[in-house]
């Protein structure tokens, strides 16, 4: 045995010598350009087949070596935005082959490359679900300071909005409406083969607030991105997918001499809107409904003491380069960033690697890593579920108090009305609070890919993400806040580790002439690790910040773990290039389910028909539309966000008593038998351009099912426990999505791309058990999951009202709350005493809805030589928000906003705010916006000198202005944060800023 294994050792060796003997060197350069003869920068250049690549430099020009044995080749030069094109090449003894290749403009993309799950790099056109891809040029003018804020607008099927404006952030994306009700929505991000944490961890109270740590990756590092919007689509990601997949490619070194590019950028961040506040010279006395007797007083704009102007600035180099054996890409950069609240910044330092090196023909490595640094000083502004903070403060206060400090004694008035209804001095906020986060992160990746023989691809990617979060918090003794007057300590610390294994195997031939077919199968490890500490103090000594200042301490502590293992199988077959069928199934694992229900399958099917590919639409129809392609796509995804590593479980909490250690028993109850939530999903739709493919059209319709929907329901008293999760409730997302994309102009001085998203989606709860109204903390519990209504809804009280629709005014004339019988799912019936006044229970309804009806932008880019102008306008309409900020402003008792004016000056009698303080209704208001997102102007100059290739000059806006109806200071803004259920809900939190920078960027 051991001579014959030597012998087919030896064998294989001299095989491999004389195939090498056989091989010759030979160099294929040349120039790559666009239908103006203009050069494309970047375009790839790869010998089908194998691993040999480069990209043209500036110029579009191009070197390859190649070490193959005489014969014909197919060379493919592809560039985003142009068709692709295969050159036949005779490689023989000449040497060096010269090519000059011209590619046709596509605004369709059909022959974009779209890297799946499966690692099989796959053109659009065979793909029968809808994916958008984004390259760093759509990026490069956003002026966005985190890769989610320059995805908005950019993306059909999603609702990208911006939560907050404080500096780090605070985004929540959205693939096609919401798929859980107590999970998260957030699509799976993988950046560079790596699966990285996107939580929105709170370790302090902000008022809803959240840094998502997406924040921690920089835009100017992104080379593309994919983002797949189905379930048939994701499917091939198991039970972490139900919400879409993002893939974030970064950048690579490309064959050339080294290149660097620095960049230099300056903000100016701004309020973009105040609320008009109450200016009237006059207050009553008290509140009694009799005594109209007023005093004389001064307002104050609390609002100027409070926001500013603010800047930042970055610093941005990289370092790039290789040849045809190794590529290297290394980049630095360091963000700061102040908010428009007084006091609060932002900071992140990155430093990214990338390093790529083909071992032999077949074989490659690559490594990356990226460690970041971000640290913060914030200010709490708003109120869910504490009553300190800047803005808080504000709202809840008296405008007529100064609320400057007594410069002699330094203390700061309370600027509440009583001291039952005490909230902060918003300046003592800003000037004496410290609340601090930081966090150190790293991720890396290595990455292993094989060609061993043709047709066959072997890929392993190793994938590491781990964090630590660390969030310190300090409100000093004697102060103006309602609960922590004798001071507060906080620290919290989280730290998260995610590991990720996956191996995937591609096979690739052809059966016969006709037949293409690409097998892929393959299998991921996954883990994850999270530990959180907190300790809190209070009573605080006079001196020290720490913890151990404090005289009553708390402490927490959790940890869980996490582990995940899937296997999934493909086909693909492809026939005459004109039917692609797709089929799939995996198998997935997840740990924080009973072993019952561990393992799930979840299918995919799809199909793309290309009809411009048919012999009787090439000679009829492709003069009017030569590309024409329908798809439909089928599959199933999974969703574990619902449920906790150990909610399964009937989870017992330590209590110490007397000196000696027990339990406390649950209030809810552990079930094994909980399942993935399961969403299925069709999409069927259709691909086309026009005018010699000036214009794409991209069409898809979508029918969305969750189901299995895990809930907490409530249990009888007798069993011992308040709730235990079930999978009982259903949800549906409906929907369609069109992207327009025209270049209407494009020669040797102009070019002009248009680009129209738009998207209509329709979500409904199903399932909700008792009365069929499930309701949300986070929103005061006036946000509810509803049958028959989508999800967060908001549900609460309303006015009472005449047959007529006229409001039915109590016998001294205000306002007030329906009342009847409360039925089922949000329905009533109304009740009504002899004099025709509300009598029962007081009634709640779905009073709004937060999910717009359409989602839409329109961006245009306009190159002119050597300037480019870009604008984008991003609207949201057919949607409500609550503005809680209006119902405490406007009360009688704080009266700080122009609203309540109208009572002081007797318009309306005295009281009526505090009727209207408990109808809910009075403030829902329309929320539909269009906004000009980006507004740039750039020039593009080419001086030679100092090894310059080109400097740019970039003037950008953001968020500049807001064309809406709305009252508060943006509808788009969410007080609870990144929450999946509580939308749309306004309570004092930071606006988005207008957003001006000017940016220098050079390339040597």
């Amino acid at each position: 045995m051991k001579k014959h294994f030597l012998s087919t050792l030896l064998g294989l060796f001299v095989m491999l010598f004389a195939l090498n003997a056989l091989a010759q060197s030979t160099v294929v350069k040349g120039k790559v350009l666009d239908e103006s003869n203009e050069p494309l920068i970047g375009a790839s250049v790869i010998l089908k087949g194998t691993q040999l690549g480069t990209a043209t430099n500036v110029n579009g020009e191009f070197t390859l070596n190649v070490n193959v044995k005489a014969g014909s080749y197919d060379f493919e030069f592809r560039s985003v935005g142009f068709r692709s094109v295969i050159k036949k090449v005779m490689i023989g003894k000449e040497s060096p082959i010269v090519l000059s290749v011209q590619l046709p403009t596509d605004a369709l993309g059909l022959d974009e490359v779209i890297v799946t799950g499966t690692s099989v790099a796959t053109s659009k056109k065979q793909l029968g679900n809808a994916v958008t891809s984004l390259k760093a040029s759509d990026l490069q003018y956003s002026a966005a300071t985190s890769i989610d804020q320059a995805l908005s607008g950019k993306i059909a099927g999603a609702q990208i909005t911006q939560n907050s404006g404080n500096p780090a952030g605070g985004i929540s994306v959205r693939l096609r409406g919401p798929s859980t009700i107590v999970g998260s929505s957030d699509p799976l991000y993988i950046v560079d083969g790596v699966i990285v944490n996107n939580d929105s961890r709170e370790l302090l109270d902000l008022g809803g607030y959240a840094q998502n740590r997406l924040v921690d990756l920089n835009p100017n590092d992104i080379e593309r991105i994919e983002v797949i919007k189905g379930a048939a689509a994701a499917a091939i990601y198991g039970s972490r997918a139900s919400n879409g997949v993002v893939q974030i490619f970064t950048k690579k070194g490309k064959d050339g001499k080294a290149s660097v590019s620095f960049s230099s950028t300056f903000r100016v961040s701004e309020v973009r809107k105040t609320l008009p506040y109450n200016t009237y010279g006059k207050a009553f006395v008290n509140t009694t409904l009799t005594d109209k007797t007023q005093m004389d007083v001064t307002r104050y704009d609390f609002q100027k003491d409070i926001f500013r102007q603010a800047v930042g600035n970055e610093q941005y180099l990289s370092v790039s380069g290789g040849n045809q054996n190794s590529n290297y890409f290394f980049s630095g950069s360091m963000f700061q960033n102040q908010g428009i609240i007084k006091s609060s910044d932002f900071g992140r330092s990155n430093v990214r690697m990338r390093i790529g090196q083909h071992l032999n023909k077949w074989a490659s490595i690559t490594v990356g890593g990226n460690y970041t640094y971000s640290s913060s000083n914030e200010i709490p502004n708003g109120g869910i579920n504490e009553a300190y903070g800047a803005l808080t403060g504000f709202i809840f206060s008296n405008n007529f108090v100064n609320p400057a400090k007594n410069e002699t004694t330094g203390a700061y008035p309370s600027t509440a009305p009583t001291a039952v209804l005490r909230r902060t001095n918003p300046l003592e906020a800003i000037d004496r609070f410290k609340f601090k986060q930081s966090t150190s992160r790293f991720t890396g990746d290595v990455q292993l890919n094989l060609t061993p023989i043709e047709g066959l691809g072997i890929d392993y990617t190793f994938g590491l993400d781990t964090y630590s979060q660390l969030g310190t918090a300090y409100i000093p003794p004697v102060n103006t806040t309602p609960s922590y007057d004798a001071g507060l300590s906080r620290r919290a610390d989280a730290n998260v580790l995610q590991v990720n294994n996956d191996l995937n195997i591609r096979y690739q031939t052809k059966i016969g002439e006709m037949i293409e077919s690409t097998t892929g199968v393959g299998g991921t490890i996954q883990y994850d690790r999270s530990q959180t500490t907190s300790i809190n103090a209070q009573q605080l000594g006079v001196f020290g910040e720490t913890v151990n200042n404090g005289a009553l301490i708390v402490s927490g502590e959790s940890r869980s773990e996490r582990a995940f293992a899937g296997i999934f199988v493909q086909q693909t077959f492809g026939i005459a290039s004109k039917l692609y069928l797709t089929g799939a199934g995996r198998w997935d694992a997840a740990s924080v389910y009973g072993l019952d229900n561990r393992w799930q399958f979840y299918p995919k099917a799809s199909a793309s028909y290309i009809l411009s590919n048919e012999e009787f639409w090439k000679n009829t129809l492709a003069d009017v539309l030569p590309n024409f392609k329908v798809r439909a796509a089928w599959g199933q995804a999974g969703n574990l966000t619902a449920i906790g590593a150990y909610d399964r479980f009937t989870n017992y909490s330590p209590v110490t008593t007397a000196g000696l250690n027990g339990y406390l028993a649950p209030l809810t109850l552990g079930n094994f038998t909980v399942k993935p939530e399961r969403q299925t999903e069709l999409e069927i739709g259709t691909d086309f351009s026009l005018l010699k493919d000036r214009i794409g059209v991209e069409f898809t319709y979508y029918n969305k099912e969750v189901k299995d929907l895990i809930l907490n329901r409530t249990l009888a008293p007798t069993t011992g426990y308040n709730n235990r999760f079930v999978n009982i409730g259903t949800m549906t997302n409906k929907g369609f999505e069109v992207m327009v994309r025209a270049i209407p102009v494009q020669n040797k001085d102009v070019k002009w791309t248009s680009t129209i998203t738009y998207t209509q989606n329709k979500n409904v709860i199903d399932g909700v058990e008792g009365n069929g109204v499930l309701p949300f903390a986070g929103g005061f519990s006036q946000v509810a999951a509803v049958n028959g209504y989508s999800l967060g809804a908001f549900y609460s009280t309303f006015f009472a009202r005449k047959p007529d629709g006229t409001l039915l005014l109590t016998p001294t004339g205000f306002p007030q709350r329906e009342r009847g019988t409360q039925l089922a799912n949000g329905q009533y019936t109304v009740g009504r005493d002899a004099t025709g006044q509300p009598s029962g229970a007081i009634l709640s309804k779905v009073i709004g809805n937060p999910n717009p009806t359409a989602v839409y932008s329109f961006i245009n880019e306009v190159e002119y030589k050597k300037f480019t102008f870009r604008l984008q306008l991003d609207a949201m309409q057919g949607f409500d928000v609550f503005n809680f900020t209006r119902r405490v402003g406007e009360r009688d008792l704080y009266g700080s906003l122009a609203g309540y004016e109208a009572e002081l000056k007797g318009e309306v009698p005295k009281g009526t705010s505090a009727a209207l303080f408990s109808i809910f209704e009075n403030y829902i208001e329309k929320g539909s916006f269009v906004k000009v997102r980006e507004l740039s102007i750039s020039y593009m100059a080419t001086p030679k000198a100092l090894g310059l290739k080109n400097i740019r000059i970039l003037l950008a806006g953001r968020n500049l202005w807001s064309f809406d109806n709305y009252s508060g200071y943006d509808p788009e803004v969410n007080s609870a944060g990144q929450s999946n259920a509580v939308r749309g809900f306004d309570f004092v939190e930071v606006p988005i800023p207008r957003q001006y920078s000017i940016g220098l960027t050079a390339n040597f």
